[in-house]
């Protein structure tokens, strides 16, 4: 696809036009394409990325303050659901960033958890990109459209109840002990490491749980806890 054609079915795909091209392809543009491109490309898309975190934070926390009155634990679980990597990539999906990514040959082969990463990075690349080209208002206006509006279908399927918080509630209450978290395995190479972890209390694993960092690990080895206790108490 020439520039041209990548220029026009980029902004088809995000509903407006930009002023700055360099902005836009910037945007999509991963460090390891740079790489392979030394001499041609200048500049990958992670200062845009910087940037379009902190306009992303700050439009979902000016939304969610003024809209509702819960207090700030149960605000930062409802935004940590809606700019997690899992949000982000789903609406880079939907916006059509897939083919618009300009990879290395490499990455393109990447694992699908990689991609989603990267789907996700850019989607905040893009923020900041539309918010040096546009301004705060047509930033928060795209934010609202892509990210913001799966709000209610977070809020009715629970997924922004943090599940560490919830297992550590449901075992200390059961069992009086504090469930712990250690690593069963850690393989890949370090741009694509893939954490095993398994949650433990009184010695007994109570759950197994895989991702990209302890952390995600650790949320799906709750969630597999929390599981495995709704399934022991219904039989």
């Amino acid at each position: 696809m020439d520039t041209n054609s990548y220029v026009e079915f980029a902004q088809s795909n995000l509903g407006f036009s930009f002023n700055d091209i360099g902005l836009l392809i910037t945007a999509f543009t991963h460090r390891s394409y740079l790489n392979e491109h030394k001499k041609s490309v200048l500049e990958h898309n992670e200062r845009l990325e910087f940037l379009g975190d902190a306009v992303l934070e700050l439009v979902v926390t000016e939304y969610l303050y003024g809209n509702y009155q819960e207090q700030e634990g149960i605000l930062t679980n409802w935004r940590s659901a809606l700019v997690r990597t899992e949000s982000l990539s789903a609406a880079a999906e939907k916006a059509g960033f897939e083919p618009l990514l300009r990879l290395s040959r490499g990455e393109k082969r990447g694992t699908k958890r990689a991609r989603a990463q990267i789907l996700a990075n850019t989607f905040e690349a893009v923020i900041g990109a539309i918010y040096l080209d546009h301004g705060y208002a047509k930033a928060k206006e795209f934010i609202e459209k892509t990210v913001i509006v799966t709000f209610n279908d977070i809020l009715t399927s629970g997924a922004w109840v943090d599940p560490k918080s919830q297992l550590q509630e449901l075992v200390q209450s059961r069992e009086g002990v504090t469930p712990v978290y250690k690593v069963m395995v850690e393989e890949g190479p370090d741009h694509d490491k893939l954490f095993t972890l398994g949650v433990y209390a009184s010695g007994r694993l109570l759950g197994k749980g895989k991702g990209p960092s302890k952390q995600a690990g650790q949320q799906q080895a709750a969630e597999s806890a929390l599981l495995n206790y709704k399934n022991s108490i219904e039989h």
